[in-house]
């Protein structure tokens, strides 16, 4: 059956927003990575254009995590607590699209590292690695502010991708990702009201709704994911037909969320019925990336290798890259 021409159904195109710079553009990172640009539904290339794939980050702490279950600790043991080497390890052995530095460390509550140890950090994983960078706070708001006064021009030029702008937080770092010229994140909990009122706040300041990539919250699957999936949906849809608060690529957060669920981090010992937690755990990390690609996310945070590599080849196998039908 031939499929319809259906190609100017949609009134808008997603932003496209470009992460990182080579040296040519005044930055260190050996390519850039570029997500959004679409004029269609995720993977539905008969509906209009899809110019750049999801692209995967993969996690890295600032101090070794602690909290991290022992199955997502045991491939990087050497190197938890050396962000450098961790970030470097990540890029020669996993071959990631970006890096994502968390500067957990900073949390006032723990480490309460200072923002120049912080910078100095950034500035290390800089020296390191060539991959472009997502830089993101500990998430206590009044300590980031802080800490990002130092970091982001501590990576100036390199066009990072800073985290969070919430709605009771996006001065400060819309301020400097306008001046140091980098991307934001804009956070959001699961409200597209929330997410257009983050990207408002953001525009009043002067920051462009073309270098924000929304985060709405990403619960792992089977902890809400359906109600999320449709809250992405529908942002995807509003963007495509023609709001331009909601024309933003998605960025999901997936290791983080995963990670702390019992089906992901529970033993065997523990669960004897569940089957062995060394698979179980990246096969849930997957699968839930799997979902919130297929809903639009342009952009997934990992945090296991092995889920990582199902991720990509699952991105090849939707985008029609593995020499078969996509369909």
């Amino acid at each position: 059956m031939q499929i319809p021409d259906v190609s100017s159904k949609w009134e808008n195109e997603i932003s496209t927003v470009k992460i990182g710079a080579t040296p040519e553009e005044g930055g260190t990172r050996k390519e850039t990575v570029t997500i959004g640009g679409q004029t269609a539904m995720p993977y539905l290339s008969f509906e209009g254009s899809i110019p750049n794939r999801p692209v995967t980050a993969f996690e890295v702490w600032d101090v070794r995590p602690e909290s991290w279950p022992e199955v997502t600790k045991e491939p990087f043991e050497e190197v938890l607590g050396e962000p450098a080497e961790w970030s470097q390890k990540c890029e020669e052995e996993y071959d990631p699209d970006l890096l994502c530095l968390r500067l957990k460390g900073c949390d006032p509550y723990g480490k309460d590292r200072t923002p120049e140890q912080a910078a100095k950090t950034v500035e290390k994983v800089l020296e390191a690695t060539s991959l472009p960078l997502i830089i993101w706070g500990s998430g206590d708001k009044d300590k980031d502010n802080e800490v990002f006064t130092l970091v982001s021009p501590a990576a100036e030029g390199e066009n990072c991708l800073l985290g969070t702008i919430t709605e009771d937080n996006y001065r400060t770092l819309s301020a400097l990702g306008k001046a140091d010229n980098h991307k934001v994140i804009a956070e959001s909990p699961v409200d597209i009201n929330i997410a257009k009122q983050v990207n408002t706040l953001a525009l009043d300041v002067g920051f462009d709704l073309e270098d924000i990539v929304i985060f709405p919250d990403s619960p792992a699957l089977g902890y809400g994911i359906e109600y999320v999936y449709s809250i992405m949906e529908r942002t995807r849809l509003a963007g495509l037909k023609g709001d331009r608060l909601m024309a933003q690529p998605i960025l999901a957060n997936i290791g983080g969320e995963v990670w702390k669920t019992k089906e992901a981090k529970i033993t065997e010992n523990e669960k004897p019925s569940w089957g062995n937690h060394r698979k179980r755990g990246p096969v849930w990390e997957a699968t839930t990336a799997f979902m919130y690609l297929q809903s639009g996310a342009d952009l997934v945070i990992m945090r296991h290798p092995k889920a990582l590599k199902e991720v990509k080849r699952h991105i090849d196998r939707l985008m029609g890259d593995d020499g078969k039908d996509s369909s």
